[in-house]
C-alpha cells in the first residue's frame, strides 16, 4: 500500500490590493522548498487572497505543519492566521524571523555583499529596515532580536535599525548612515513596502549605499523552510 505524502501550508500575508502576484510567487515558493522535500506535498496560500486560506486549510490532512512567512510573531500570525484557519487541526510552526539558522544565512549574505564592494566589516555599516507597527511591540522586538543576533556573527560591523510603521522611522534613522552602507530589507516578501516606501525613504534620507532582495527572497531561504517543516513535529 503507496502511503500518502506528508504535507505543509506555507502562508504569507500578500498583498490586499493586488493579491494575485503574492499568491503565484509564494506558490512557486512552495515548489522550491517542495524540491528540498520530495517525499512532502507543499501547499501555499495567502492571507490577502480571497478564500485561499480556508480552502488550503479544508484539503490539507490534519495535524500537518503550517509555516508563517512572517518575520514576527504578532498579531497575524498569533491571531489572525489560527482565526482564518478555522477548525482545521493544523501545528503553526514559528515564522520565518524566528528560524535559529535564519541570523547565520542572513550573515553569511551580507559578508559577500560587502566583500564585492571591497568593504571590511569595521569599515562597513548595514541597516536593517523593517516593517514596525504602531499597534503593538512584537514587530519591533522582532527586528531588534534579529539585529543582536547578526551582530554576534560579525567582527565590528554596524548595524541599525529603522521603520516603516513606528520610530525611528526609515528616513530618520538613514539620514545620516555612512557611504559604505548596504540596506537589508527585513522583509518575507517584496510587496509595496520593498518597491516603494523603502526606497523612497531612502531617497529621502539620501542614502547612498545599496539595498539588498528582502530576506525572505533569498534563494537559501527556500532549503531553510524545507529544514523547519522537515523537523516539524
Amino acid at each position: 500500500m503507496t502511503r500518502a505524502p506528508r504535507e505543509a501550508l506555507i502562508v504569507a500575508h500578500g498583498q490586499p490590493s493586488a493579491p494575485k502576484p503574492p499568491e503565484l510567487w509564494l506558490q512557486g515558493f512552495a515548489a522550491a522548498v517542495n524540491h528540498h522535500l520530495p517525499d512532502w506535498n507543499i501547499r501555499a496560500a495567502t492571507l490577502a487572497m480571497p478564500g485561499s486560506l480556508e480552502r488550503q486549510a479544508s484539503e490539507i490532512a490534519p495535524g500537518s505543519p503550517v509555516f508563517p512567512m512572517f518575520m514576527a510573531d504578532g498579531f497575524f500570525v498569533s491571531k489572525l492566521l489560527p482565526a482564518r484557519l478555522g477548525p482545521a487541526t493544523l501545528s503553526i510552526l514559528p515564522p520565518l524571523g524566528f528560524c535559529s539558522t535564519l541570523p547565520d544565512l542572513a550573515a553569511v549574505g551580507v559578508k559577500t555583499a560587502l566583500r564585492k564592494r571591497g568593504w571590511t566589516e569595521r569599515e562597513g555599516h548595514l541597516f536593517l529596515a523593517a516593517h514596525g507597527s504602531a499597534k503593538g511591540q512584537k514587530a519591533a522586538e522582532s527586528a531588534y532580536a534579529f539585529r543582536n543576533a547578526l551582530s554576534k556573527r560579525f567582527d565590528g560591523l554596524k548595524i541599525s535599525v529603522g521603520f516603516v510603521e513606528e520610530t525611528p522611522f526609515l528616513a530618520e534613522a538613514a539620514r545620516t548612515l555612512p557611504k559604505q552602507s548596504i540596506c537589508l530589507p527585513f522583509f518575507a516578501l517584496r510587496g509595496d513596502h520593498c518597491r516603494l516606501d523603502i526606497p523612497e525613504a531612502l531617497e529621502k534620507a539620501r542614502f547612498s549605499g545599496d539595498i539588498l532582495p528582502p530576506l525572505g527572497t533569498w534563494p537559501e531561504i527556500a532549503k531553510l523552510t524545507a529544514e523547519a517543516i522537515s523537523q516539524s513535529r
